[in-house]
């Protein structure tokens, strides 16, 4: 399979390093500093491309994706509320292909499907209320993250007395709290709390490194560069539907 890979930071780097030893070629890189190889031939001959950036670039960088005719796989997030719609919507009727996740990492896909499930069960339970917390390094520009927020939506899903999430402590019985911390060179930890007078419940998933999202951007880029449309972890694997 042919890569490009747009952003060459910390995860652009391992994902080339991991893409070679899976047998697939780099055929173009694409940072800050060569925007203009978007329009390349090189850019074009790829099977599909693989976008982590930041939420200020990542939509422009889709519309120069999808312009130039490619497939594109990315964990950028940020951008969602003001292009989701005209993303999503450029997938689904206009031809355009974009697998997107708010975390590839194959642990926090079966920590999502946990966290739903758990949401279900507690739904039983109403004097158990629910908050979240997530801690990245000092370098993420969003908060919430972009995980903690898909993780959200799978509680709002499954919990009948929540109706939105918020982002601070403070929260009314129907509100779900993300608390947001950025400290260090923290990859990435989540903890969901069910809290009641008499006890916790608390899931946590702590990334250790990045090696379940580079391998989880690689399986997701093996799956669009075979499919079309707006896709997702749900669609990668479907135990998470």
């Amino acid at each position: 399979m042919k890569i490009a890979l747009i952003g060459y930071g910390k995860m652009g780097k391992e994902i080339e390093k991991l893409a070679l030893g899976r047998g697939h070629e780099i055929v173009c890189i694409i940072d800050i500093h060569n925007q203009e190889d978007f329009e390349s031939e090189a850019f074009r001959s790829a099977d599909v491309a693989i976008e982590f950036t930041n939420p200020m670039v990542a939509y422009g960088n889709y519309i120069k994706t999808f312009n130039a005719g490619v497939k594109l796989v990315s964990g950028s997030t940020g951008w969602m509320e003001e292009h989701g719609d005209e993303i999503k919507e450029m997938c689904t009727k206009g031809g355009k292909t974009l697998f997107w996740a708010s975390n590839f990492s194959l642990g926090v896909v079966i920590f999502s499907a946990l966290n739903k499930y758990l949401a279900k069960v507690m739904n039983q339970f109403p004097e158990y209320d629910v908050t979240m917390s997530e801690t990245h390094h000092i370098h993420k520009l969003d908060a919430p993250s972009g995980t903690a927020i898909t993780l959200a939506e799978g509680i709002l899903e499954n919990l009948g007395r929540k109706d939105k999430w918020v982002k601070d402590e403070a929260h009314d019985a129907k509100e779900l709290p993300i608390e947001s911390v950025r400290e260090g060179e923290v990859v990435g930890l989540h903890t969901i709390r069910y809290e009641s007078a008499a006890d916790t419940i608390s899931i946590t998933h702590d990334a250790k490194n990045r090696d379940g999202f580079v391998l989880g951007a690689l399986l997701a880029a093996e799956f669009t560069a075979k499919n079309e449309g707006y896709l997702g972890m749900s669609d990668l694997f479907p135990f998470l539907q």
